[in-house]
């Protein structure tokens, strides 16, 4: 099969709509189950291209889960501890496979954001991946293959229309890539650039003591970057996208957006929302729309009277602005990529609010020395590649 007839473009009116390969040959992929969209087969290829780096940079199982041609989160398939399956909705699921940790991971990031994604996995989907894909809001998976037992746990999705995809892991792509905007063909050569140790040799910091876990963090920070729409900025931590920043216009409002969503990633970790007082008839969605606005400037809206009831058993308490500083503060250690230059020191200062202490990014602003020097005054070890990664 060289082309796949789909429903209509990114909008309803827009049709006809169909991807091929325009040598003739055969499609690398193929239709499991479902019919995916246009917008679906584009998070696809995007994010199966995204979890095939990260597999290969660190040797470990990954997942992505993608919305509108971004990633909402990426992640290696590192066990996860008691609060992180808590917060994930994953503890009642037992000892996860790493696969299954590593889409648990991505899902979780931002699970907002998350919700109704595109799931890319870098392995073959086994059962507990499927499992787990099948109590979440999703549109579809690319994967390079799949159990029986997962492959028959997806189709029961969605009433049997969940889109499954299975795409050829020896297939390369040709070097020249094209695209059509208002009828004109645009063409260049592909992005293959690798994420590897030499990339993150250049640290111009006072500080250039960088610990292997923050190496791998940077270089996951990196590869989810390639494959998200620019401007972008994204926070990591323990092998996961915390908070990523798409498609601003502005680098401070990139580092801002993501650090506000490393900032909700912490805060559910905090004794004041692990031990909030749901109702038992409460679903995963709503809970996870209650503890945004709870944690948000907006609490309110969760907690007056007349709505509190609709959530909890009893009315928490407030998250006071301080006591959310405090336990912000508690946040350490995380790393920090950008797709281009900081332009000026206050993405430095925005990013240490979220705890970040280790940043790789392109340089070759004419304000480099004093990114690096704000750098210094925090003692953050920063890396400049002299790559920029911009995705369109």
């Amino acid at each position: 099969m060289n082309e796949i007839q789909l429903k209509y473009g990114c909008n309803p009116n827009q049709k006809p709509s169909r991807i091929y390969m325009e040598d003739g040959s055969s499609l690398p992929v193929k239709v499991l189950n479902g019919r995916p969209g246009y917008i679906n087969f584009l998070d696809a290829f995007n994010g199966w291209q995204l979890v095939k780096e990260l597999k290969e940079a660190t040797g470990l199982p990954a997942a992505t889960s993608f919305k509108h041609v971004s990633p909402a989160g990426a992640a290696v398939g590192l066990p996860l501890d008691d609060t992180l399956a808590k917060i994930y909705w994953v503890d009642d699921l037992g000892e996860l496979s790493p696969l299954a940790c590593a889409y648990a991971r991505a899902r979780g990031a931002d699970r907002m954001s998350s919700f109704g994604d595109f799931i890319s996995l870098s392995d073959p989907c086994d059962e507990d991946t499927a499992k787990l894909i099948k109590r979440e809001v999703s549109d579809g998976v690319i994967a390079p293959g799949y159990s029986e037992e997962a492959l028959a746990i997806l189709k029961t999705k969605k009433n049997g229309n969940y889109n499954v995809i299975e795409i050829d892991p020896s297939y390369v792509p040709a070097e020249i890539e094209r695209k059509q905007v208002f009828g004109i063909t645009f063409e260049q050569g592909r992005n293959e650039l690798r994420t590897d140790g030499e990339l993150l040799s250049n640290i111009v910091t006072v500080n250039k003591e960088i610990p292997e876990e923050a190496l791998r963090d940077l270089k996951i920070a990196l590869i989810t970057l390639k494959y998200t729409q620019s401007n972008s900025v994204c926070y990591v931590k323990g092998g996961q996208a915390i908070g990523i920043g798409a498609g601003q216009q502005s680098r401070i409002h990139c580092t801002r957006l993501a650090g506000s969503k490393a900032d909700n990633w912490f805060l559910r970790q905090s004794p004041q929302v692990l031990n909030l007082p749901f109702k038992e008839d409460i679903g995963r969605a709503d809970r996870d729309n209650t503890i945004d606005v709870y944690i948000g400037e907006e609490y309110e809206d969760v907690l007056r009277d007349g709505e509190w009831q609709k959530r909890f058993t009893q009315r928490p308490a407030v998250f006071t602005r301080e006591e959310k500083r405090a336990w912000l503060d508690k946040n350490q250690d995380v790393a920090l990529g950008s797709d281009a230059f900081f332009p000026f020191p206050d993405n430095i200062e925005r990013a240490k609010k979220s705890g970040v202490k280790y940043i790789a990014q392109p340089g070759g602003s004419v304000r480099d020395q004093l990114v690096i020097d704000c750098c210094d005054q925090y003692g953050m070890a920063m890396v400049f590649t002299g790559i920029r990664l911009f995705h369109h």
